[in-house]
């Protein structure tokens, strides 16, 4: 009987040691055909032969267009920020940094109508551009360009007909929501330079309020930005600054030495500001503080919201981290991940993820964002009508009703911040210490 009992067993176990065994090598097998780039590559040009040779449009279709087309798939496929951008794009990219390009002067956004499918959109006109001059404000929606339709337009597409040779023109047909009209307007290009930091009124005139307190609004993180940032607050610090609201409020990043030079204006020496871990030796950093003309006792409010990502995020990050700044606003974004741009022989580029970054105490901003100290909800029509206040365009394009919202725009958020930094002024003629104690402790009772 127990004889049987140990046959019966054995016979078990070598089944299943049979059974897993298999599984186990084709499942070994099935990793090595995936991992084989000689046999993957072979199917990859089988399929593109193939395509060349029975598609019934395929002289109408190049080798570089294909594998262009594979390329942006392939990296798409990735995450939602690594990119191949054709050599078009990536000179298109080169000169946003750089800060000054030929075009109209208007950011483009894409929004999404009941009904009427998705369109191109204006979210800011720039002040003082051929654009604002022309008459065209935010909430246009853009249907033609130059008399072809936009309807199947990427920004990409669009951006590429909007810019051009300064003083050639361009004729941009918009449909105004506000007062259901269809206009055409011709525009002259000219040389668009664009200030990434600017005062509350779009300008560079940084005038402080009555309390001492400064402000300036940083649009993107350039390569001029930390420089711009240093012009702006010298200039505030010689009419007696005693406070600064510094808000990053859609600000969609940029370049990550920009945002560690812009926090370190506020850090000691040898800080820690953010770090960086990837899988390659070469991309994995840390970044610390200069030093250099810090401004360690000056109380700060950042001010952020949905729109907050990426360089904007470390800033942010990094000084509420070390209880530098009171963050104000809403949920960041959270874009922690780092894009290396690496150039092709062709002129094209590979914009792909190759790390994360983390804050001083090593929070991971990625998928998670930065939560405020003080969390100020704001609406998205809240956010129109005084963007379109602050872009001072002419009111007579919207309805009554339209128009009356923009006159009464209040930014609660900035309010907010104005109050908070007034009670941390106040805390300083109390004898009580300035800069990082004095934010903190102002943020305390407050907090949510």
């Amino acid at each position: 009987m127990k004889r049987r009992f140990f046959l019966s067993l054995l016979v078990v176990v070598l089944g299943l040691n049979l059974l897993f065994g298999t599984r186990l090598y084709l499942t070994q097998a099935e990793t090595a055909a995936k991992e084989n780039a000689y046999e993957n590559i072979e199917l990859f040009t089988r399929v593109l032969e193939t395509i060349r040779q029975h598609y019934v449009d395929g002289g109408k279709v190049t080798y570089q267009q294909l594998i262009h087309s594979a390329l942006k798939g392939m990296v798409n496929s990735l995450d939602p920020h690594s990119e191949f951008m054709e050599a078009r794009k990536y000179e298109d990219m080169r000169k946003d940094t750089e800060g000054a390009f030929g075009g109209v002067g208007i950011v483009i956004g894409v929004r999404t109508n009941a009904g009427k499918g998705v369109t191109l959109t204006v979210s800011e006109t720039m002040e003082d551009t051929p654009a604002s001059r022309a008459g065209i404000i935010i909430g246009d929606r853009i249907t033609k360009i130059s008399g072809q339709s936009t309807e199947k337009f990427t920004i990409d597409d669009a951006v590429r007909r909007l810019r051009g040779k300064p003083g050639t023109e361009v004729t941009v047909t918009i449909f105004r929501p506000a007062t259901e009209q269809e206009l055409e307007v011709k525009i002259t290009r000219a040389v668009i330079s664009v200030s990434s930091v600017r005062d509350l009124n779009g300008r560079g005139e940084f005038v402080l309020d009555e309390n001492k307190i400064g402000y300036l609004r940083m649009r993107q993180f350039g390569e001029k930005t930390s420089s711009e940032m240093e012009a702006a607050l010298v200039k505030m610090e010689k009419a007696g600054m005693k406070g600064l609201l510094f808000d990053l409020r859609d600000n969609p990043g940029g370049l990550l030495d920009q945002a560690v030079k812009v926090s370190e204006k506020f850090l000691p020496r040898g800080q820690l500001v953010v770090s960086t871990e990837a899988r390659q030796a070469a991309d994995r950093a840390q970044y610390n503080a200069s030093g250099v003309k810090a401004r360690l006792q000056l109380p700060v409010v950042i001010l952020v919201n949905g729109g907050s990502a990426s360089a904007s995020e470390i800033v942010a990050g990094c000084l509420q981290d070390l209880k530098r700044a009171v963050v104000l606003g809403e949920q960041t974004f959270g874009k922690g991940s780092v894009q290396s741009i690496l150039p092709l022989s062709d002129g094209s580029a590979l914009r792909l993820t190759t790390a994360k970054y983390y804050t001083p105490s090593h929070k991971v901003i990625h998928g998670k964002g930065i939560t405020p100290d003080v969390i100020v909800p704001m609406s998205a029509d809240e956010e129109r009508h005084l963007a379109i206040k602050r872009a001072g365009a002419p009111l007579d394009a919207l309805d009554e009703k339209e128009r009356e919202l923009v006159k009464n725009a209040k930014d609660p958020q900035l309010d907010r911040a104005t109050d908070m930094l007034k009670g941390i002024l106040l805390y300083d003629k109390q004898g009580k210490p300035l800069g990082k104690v004095a934010a903190q402790n102002a943020a305390e009772p407050v907090k949510k």
